[in-house]
């Protein structure tokens, strides 16, 4: 089972028209073009029905205190944590590839709608809502639920680099199934619980991303 992109490469940089935001010389950081970058696969293990595609950062400091404050950083042995960019389910097995920019093109405040989503042939999947949903809950300008992807946009101030892992699982069934009392909203967490056992194979690949200009992606 293999997965590749024509937007990055394995371990290397993600580009900042795939993030949520891009550094600013004079504000720290604005707002970049938030496109979902482009994903491909093959090889997909004997009975595989449906796929589930799952993007998370695995650095996210895990105390707020310094992050994105003026005259302070993030340390780099600070605790890390997982956050959630992205959970897309019930793509069908025999499905192309997803093009660049086709589930997201921009920042869109409060929250992009979910989860059913249609592609341009009119096949329906669905997207769980991302971290950013709980990030910027209580902001007046961009509270809402985040469904599907938004991209990157580690603090400004952090002093590592953040990994992006993407995950594509080839699953035995053709839709997954979660409990009503989810609806409409469901996260990465509830995904990964419905599909135990119902995973044929995975494949993976990671990016990495900066805010900081003295730390290079």
């Amino acid at each position: 089972m293999k997965l590749w992109s024509d937007s990055f490469t394995d371990q290397s940089p993600i580009p900042g028209e795939f993030a949520f935001a891009v550094a600013s010389p004079t504000s720290h950081v604005a707002l970049s073009a938030n496109r979902n970058p482009h994903f491909a696969w093959s090889d997909l293990p004997d009975g595989t029905q449906s796929l589930v595609l799952i993007c998370h950062d695995s650095d996210v400091p895990t105390k707020p205190d310094d992050v994105n404050q003026e005259g302070r950083f993030v340390p780099a042995d600070l605790p890390r944590a997982d956050f959630t960019h992205w959970a897309l389910i019930d793509l069908p097995a025999a499905s192309g590839p997803i093009a660049a920019g086709e589930f997201s093109h921009a920042v869109t405040p409060r929250g992009k709608g979910g989860p059913a989503i249609a592609r341009a042939d009119g096949t329906l999947l669905r997207h769980g809502i991302n971290d950013y949903t709980g990030w910027f809950h209580g902001d007046p300008d961009m509270s809402g639920d985040y469904f599907g992807y938004d991209g990157p946009c580690p603090p400004w101030n952090d002093t590592i680099v953040h990994h992006y892992h993407f995950t594509l699982y080839a699953l035995s069934v053709a839709q997954v199934e979660l409990p009503a009392t989810l609806a409409p909203r469901f996260t990465r967490a509830d995904v990964l619980a419905a599909i135990d056992g119902k995973v044929l194979g995975t494949a993976s690949m990671t990016g990495t991303y900066s805010l900081n200009p003295a730390v290079p992606a």
